[in-house]
């Protein structure tokens, strides 16, 4: 009689046990997915996979951390293969780290972010931004002081998979389908393989965006501690470039300052001569040993290929023009015609990176010593071969404009890079764990070599070598179980940015170059301050305090070359730059379905020092850095009943100046999105299907929402030592218009 009772009963014992975790696992998600509980000694956000899979699935990484505190995310689309402008307590994407499953996730040598292809929201478990220091082991060499960190989902330990089909606005649609093998037979293999298309019009102007996206995943569990992780991704992007309008243009013209369709004779400004390609393949191999006793070992080797072309109209001469210095009487085939040619001039660039990082683990019971190193080369080639516009707008890719048979560009730009970077870092933990200390220090040691192979470029080789040594210190101390202090002090840098840094470009209409070099440029170095607070409760709290000195500061300046959608950026050596602020979040658990996050940051920013515009100085000490506004917040609503689901994310940006002499700004602006959804009948006992509507900048607003690139000042001005100094016009991006986005989505 007792028998019967207990196979009775322990069925539902164990489905009630079940239930208890899932719930007990649900109240864990803290301000809807939007903060974690973290107990690193320094300031560090993260928005976990329950906020991003409930986010529009075209976003990109960059447009799905802005609600985080001191984040300013420049998101002009609800899908970009474009790199996208950010900026971090001040700093903007080229002094940003950016790094996915343990491998840079940047441009070599521009800095240039290519989040968006790196890897699908739908295979993303979370993104950790750490707003104030760069982790010593990352191996990252433009890092100031912020470091945005992504992982990948690991593969499911059982047979499955996901399929997501949307469509919205713009003719926005994606379709992603993800397979999992589960572990394959007993060998403690796990794998899954993902595909994504994305398309979509551009919301302003005409043309559109395309993308091609996979990703790999294959994991080997050796043994207890010892695990390996295969992971490849290969991205194919097509794209109409947005145009960047200055304040007067966008002040004269708003959304409506674009590229044009139908064609016009003569018009540089043709959409179709206006294009950028992205094609992007990675792979890398993380490994995770222990070797036994107190030793573990953690190595990584990892490369990267990353191709264009990017594609711009232009007007060149047929006769009495330039390549670099040197003057030509008449292009190949065009002699005895003095005209304007309309020409595409194609960007053909290849870049490859490849490195390895390494680090070794003694732990004992109150102490880690971690010995680390990286290794990486890299090498980047660029032209520019211009084609002939015909008379119908078209163009034919083939032989490129010449004279005297020499290639007609303005640049031939060659770049390789060596980088060996060593060093340690020691944690020792005391008082039962609550009192921690963390040492560590890295050198870094950079061989650059950057050429132009234009005739008359001076210089046409610059081949800088640096030695950087980047101590750090954290410390914490554990109150209560649920309150801590930190502090810290850590440096890092970042080495000059593009081939501008170190060689000239030149336009073909004069033989004076459209960007000089500043004078030996040296690497930027950060020291920052940090002490925080943080409390984790049903409430939870995070406060940071910060302070940092940069030095050798470096501003890239960007704008159109005359008579051209070619974007030229040059690099203004800025001296020194001085920051204070503090940042807060704030999130709560599920009440009655509901979370609640609050975030916000003030920052204050001096710049240390008057700052050379070629033949004098301007007076720009004292005034506050560009692109780092006062004041910045978010507040985030999640309800989730386990059958409905809904998040609204409200976000602020105070006015912020484009200009080192703070003579031009872009307004303040307020953003809101909003998704609801719900989960569907399964479909049998495997099939779980789900249905979503997102719809992003609700109020659809007209703003900018980022700067493209820095000036000096917007007024002619007479310098320090009474010589004439030019306006400069620094070009914004626009917000992304009001979308509107339904998917259909069902794992099985």
């Amino acid at each position: 009689m007792v028998a019967p009772r207990k196979s009775i009963s322990a069925p539902v014992a164990r489905e009630k046990r079940l239930e208890r975790i899932s719930i007990r696992e649900k109240r864990r998600v803290i301000g809807g997915g939007l903060m974690k509980t973290q107990t690193s000694p320094r300031a560090t956000s993260e928005v976990t996979q329950d906020y991003i899979a409930r986010q529009a699935p075209t976003l990109s990484p960059t447009s799905l951390i802005a609600s985080l505190p001191g984040v300013q995310a420049g998101n002009e689309s609800p899908l970009s293969t474009q790199s996208e402008t950010l900026h971090i307590r001040g700093l903007d994407q080229t002094q940003i780290g950016f790094v996915f499953e343990g491998i840079p996730a940047a441009d070599v040598f521009s800095y240039a972010p290519w989040n968006a292809a790196m890897v699908d929201n739908e295979n993303l478990a979370s993104i950790s931004v750490t707003q104030g220091s760069v982790d010593l082991t990352a191996p990252l060499y433009n890092a100031d002081g912020a470091q945005v960190s992504m992982k990948a989902l690991r593969p499911s330990d059982k047979v499955g998979g996901t399929l997501s089909l949307g469509g919205g606005t713009h003719s926005l649609q994606k379709e992603f389908l993800r397979l999992d093998t589960g572990e394959i037979g007993h060998s403690d293999v796990r794998a899954y393989a993902s595909f994504s298309h994305s398309s979509a019009n551009l919301w302003r102007g005409p043309g559109d965006v395309a993308r091609y996206h996979v990703d790999a995943n294959l994991e080997k569990r050796w043994s207890k501690g010892k695990v390996s992780d295969v992971i490849f991704g290969y991205n194919q992007g097509r794209q109409t470039i947005y145009r960047y309008p200055n304040l007067a243009q966008w002040q004269q013209y708003g959304t409506g300052f674009n590229y044009t369709a139908p064609y016009t004779p003569g018009s540089y400004t043709y959409y179709k001569l206006n294009e950028r390609f992205t094609n992007v393949a990675f792979g890398t191999i993380r490994n995770d040993f222990r070797l036994g006793g107190h030793w573990f070992l953690h190595v990584t080797p990892y490369g990267i290929s990353q191709m264009g072309p990017n594609n711009y109209g232009m007007a060149v001469p047929t006769a009495n023009g330039y390549i670099g210095t040197q003057r030509y009487d008449y292009l190949d085939g065009y002699q005895g015609q003095n005209r304007t040619l309309l020409v595409q001039s194609v960007h053909p660039w290849e870049q490859r990176s490849s490195g390895v990082t390494a680090s070794l683990d003694w732990k004992t019971r109150h102490n880690t010593l971690t010995f680390f190193y990286f290794y990486s080369y890299a090498d980047h080639q660029e032209r520019q071969d211009r084609f002939a516009v015909g008379d119908d707008g078209s163009v034919t890719w083939k032989d490129p404009l010449t004279a005297n048979g020499r290639l007609l560009t303005g640049y031939d730009i060659n770049q390789t890079q060596q980088l060996n970077a060593l060093g340690f870092d020691d944690k020792l933990s005391f008082l039962a764990d609550r009192l921690n200390f963390d040492a560590g220090f890295k050198a870094t040691m950079v061989s650059r070599m950057t050429s132009q192979n234009v005739p008359g470029a001076s210089p046409y080789k610059v081949s800088p070598n640096n030695f950087i040594p980047t101590p750090q210190f954290l410390a914490s101390y554990q109150i209560t179980r649920k309150d801590q202090l930190y502090l810290n002090a850590t440096t890092s840098y970042r080495l000059p940015a593009g081939y501008s840094a170190y060689v000239p470009a030149f336009g073909n209409t004069s033989p004076s170059p459209t960007t000089i070099p500043p004078n030996t440029l040296q690497p930027e170095y950060f020291i920052g301050e940090e002490l925080g607070y943080r409390h984790h409760a049903r409430i939870s709290v995070s406060v940071a305090g910060f302070h940092y000195n940069l030095t050798n500061h470096q501003i890239s300046s960007l704008a159109y070359q005359p008579g051209s959608t070619i974007l030229v950026s040059s690099q203004i050596a800025a001296g020194g730059e001085e920051a204070w602020g503090i940042q807060a979040e704030l999130a709560t658990r599920p009440w009655h379905h509901l979370s609640v996050y609050l975030s916000g940051q003030y920052l204050r920013t001096r710049l240390g020092n008057n700052v050379s515009a070629g033949n004098d100085y301007l007076p720009t000490r004292g005034k506050s850095a560009p692109g780092a506004p006062k004041y910045t917040g978010a507040i985030g609503l999640t309800y989730d009943d386990s059958l409905w689901f809904g998040n609204f994310n409200l976000r602020y940006q105070d006015s912020q100046f484009s200009t080192l002499m703070n003579d031009q700004s872009i307004p303040a602006f307020v953003t809101a999105d909003l998704s609801m959804g719900r989960k569907l009948p399964d479909l049998g006992t495997r099939v779980h299907p789900r249905a979503m509507l997102n719809l992003i900048n609700l109020g659809g607003a007209n703003y900018l929402s980022g700067l493209g690139g820095f000036g000096i000042s917007a007024q002619p001005r007479t310098g320090i030592f009474g010589n004439k100094v030019g306006a400069s016009s620094p070009v914004f991006v626009v917000g992304s218009a009001f979308t509107a986005m339904a998917s259909l989505a069902a794992d099985f």
